[in-house]
């Protein structure tokens, strides 16, 4: 079995008037990033990789939740790929990871990460995946190569406002 873990990255500054790539994060997602990461802790989550999208944004997240797993920010693998990607690419990426990982986590962006959850599995649809907002589910396989037809478990949803 594997589990995956959907992360939006948490709430940006849309006053940066800057390249959309270097967008950091705002006060609101500097705070709520540790605040989810803190729910995966509270569940007893283990995560064995953190994948992220190098953008700024997301590279915050995903070292924010680092922060708070007790993971380092060297582990964090990050794939340009996942930059505003469309859900066939969260796939391609997926299959591409070791089967030693159990439990990964990705972080990406709109409106590709929620395409991406709701083509992932049929239980629950949502409009969008909220900023910092985590989809998680478990597939029945043991390589990750295997993603895109595997039998997928929706476990949970959760997001900042929750």
């Amino acid at each position: 079995m594997k589990r995956l873990l959907v992360i939006r990255h948490a709430k940006s500054d849309h006053q940066f008037f800057g390249n959309d790539f270097e967008r950091p994060l705002n006060e609101r997602g500097k705070s709520d990033a540790p605040l989810m990461a803190n729910r995966l802790v509270d569940l007893d989550i283990k995560i064995d990789a953190l994948i992220a999208s190098p953008a700024k944004r997301a590279k915050q997240t995903a070292e924010l939740f680092a922060q708070v797993l007790k993971t380092s920010k060297d582990s964090i693998h990050y794939v340009s790929a996942l930059y505003h990607a469309p859900a066939e690419v969260f796939y391609e990426v997926i299959a591409g990871l070791s089967d030693d990982l159990s439990n990964i986590a990705l972080f990406s962006h709109n409106p590709g990460i929620t395409h991406f959850v709701n083509d992932l599995q049929s239980a629950v649809k949502i409009d969008n995946l909220p900023t910092c907002g985590i989809f998680s589910v478990e597939a029945d396989i043991s390589h990750w190569k295997d993603i895109l037809k595997a039998n997928k478990t929706f476990l949970f949803f959760d997001y900042p406002k929750k």
